[in-house]
């Protein structure tokens, strides 16, 4: 019988520190990097997410790496929203949105019809 073996957590957090870099890598790439490259970085990071538990180490991880955070965020979004989000720019953001919500409802439902006056079909 062949018993696998899974990785221990400082193995996974290294893989999963190596690939949240290259991912940074290609980020900010100034050379054009291929679709099915960047895709195949953000899915063996996906899978590396899913053998690190959360804590203190990977929170170092994603705070040194933004692209790896916003993806690990992304993946978990179903369960903690945008947890590694400012709140400062997420309250600013919703602020900003409610205001502007706000002064579209108090405006009169106008058409825009230049040519008061003119409907469709007559000059």
């Amino acid at each position: 019988m062949t018993t696998t073996q899974t990785p221990s957590s400082s193995a996974s957090l290294t893989v999963t520190h190596v690939l949240a870099e290259l991912l940074e890598r290609l980020e900010h790439s100034a050379e054009p990097v291929g679709p099915e490259q960047y895709l195949s970085v953000v899915n063996h990071l996906v899978e590396a997410f899913s053998d690190v538990g959360y804590g203190v180490e990977l929170g170092a991880l994603l705070d040194a790496h933004p692209a790896a955070a916003e993806l690990y965020e992304n993946i978990n979004y179903q369960y903690a929203g945008l947890c590694r989000s400012p709140l400062e720019t997420s309250l600013s953001a919703e602020r900003q949105a409610r205001q502007v919500i706000e002064r579209a409802m108090r405006q009169p439902n106008q058409p825009n019809q230049p040519n008061k006056g003119v409907t469709d079909g007559q000059s």
